[in-house]
């Protein structure tokens, strides 16, 4: 028999940036785990084709909205939307995200920066705020509990050249997500984040095509591989689901020991 906690059958499971990458390999597992899934993505073609995908694996809806998260308004509208459209939101995966860097830390520019926060920190912090808003309206009517999930990176604990502006991002959701932990526990809402390494992504496309990247940076991940987005759907499908119920606060880091070693 299956461990009842893992079927999310009747949960609903946000996911931005769910359309390729490290959110579509969450997506994946929690659709193949029964939930309804919603999917934020800015490309309707990329949007099309998730949702085609994981209307395959399991037995929930799954619907796409195109939406810029970095814009305030449209991530409240989105949210408004996707309620009710879905009827609730159980688990929110603020995944959108971009790492635009600089030749050096002294040449980057205030666009890179601000582009960065745009996304990965203004578009997160709404995200959240907004699903984080419509749990504890439900809590307050006696429907208590619900999952957020900021998704970070090892760049926001570790030293990040050339990228101070993507690791501040990162720093910063995981302090947030620690924030909404201790707030909203009184109402059943855990918060926590995921810490990627380097995974097999197309924002590292560069990096997978470089010799001397494979040689000086994957050779030390103990496991000796890229990471890939479908490593973190087995962690994703427990935080959405009820066998992560007293599980709250805290930094998962998935990147096959390379932090450790």
């Amino acid at each position: 028999m299956t461990y009842a906690p893992f079927d999310l059958t009747g949960k609903v499971a946000l996911v931005t940036g769910g359309n390729r990458g490290i959110g579509l390999g969450m997506a994946s597992a929690m659709a193949a785990s029964n939930a309804d899934i919603a999917i934020w993505g800015r490309k309707d073609a990329a949007n099309a084709a998730a949702v085609e995908e994981l209307s395959k694996l399991g037995t929930g809806n799954v619907k796409a909205w195109s939406v810029d998260v970095a814009d305030e308004q449209a991530v409240i509208e989105a949210t408004a939307d996707t309620v009710s459209s879905m009827g609730r939101i159980d688990s929110c995966f603020a995944n959108a995200g971009i790492g635009l860097g600089a030749p050096s830390f002294s040449e980057m520019t205030t666009e890179i920066w601000r582009k960065n926060m745009a996304v990965n920190m203004e578009g997160a912090f709404w995200t959240l705020r907004e699903s984080v808003k419509h749990m504890v309206e439900r809590a307050k009517n006696g429907d208590i509990g619900g999952s957020v999930v900021g998704v970070a990176s090892l760049a926001g604990i570790e030293g990040a050249a050339r990228n101070q502006a993507y690791s501040a991002t990162k720093g910063g959701l995981t302090a947030m997500m620690r924030g909404i932990a201790v707030e909203h526990g009184r109402y059943g809402i855990r918060a926590n984040s995921i810490l990627p390494g380097w995974i097999a992504t197309d924002m590292t496309d560069a990096a997978q095509n470089s010799d001397v990247f494979a040689s000086k940076v994957i050779s030390r991940v103990p496991i000796r591989r890229w990471g890939e987005p479908e490593d973190f759907g087995g962690m994703a499908v427990y935080l959405a689901s009820d066998a992560s119920k007293y599980h709250s606060g805290t930094t998962l880091i998935i990147d096959g020991g390379y932090s450790v070693f």
